[in-house]
């Protein structure tokens, strides 16, 4: 059994699911919405070895902060 967790975030602002696998190899699936944002947690996943799978919905008409925040709160 891994270190593996699954975890959803929903408020009025964004829905958020991350998929996270410690023991995993650097793979990524990132979409964010936010091209520059992906890119770095792209990096993050790639450097530190470990598989993280992103999909986040959220309000980047209004602002990115509400998306940036939740992915945020649900990474931990």
């Amino acid at each position: 059994m891994g270190r593996k967790a699954k975890i959803s975030r929903t408020t009025q602002e964004t829905d958020i699911t991350v998929s996270l696998d410690i023991d995993g190899s650097g793979q990524a699936r990132i979409h964010t919405g936010m091209p520059f944002f992906d890119h770095m947690l792209d990096s993050f996943s790639r450097h530190g070895f470990f598989d993280l799978a992103i999909e986040a919905k959220g309000d980047l008409e209004v602002d990115y902060h509400h998306t940036v925040e939740d992915v945020g709160l649900v990474l931990g």
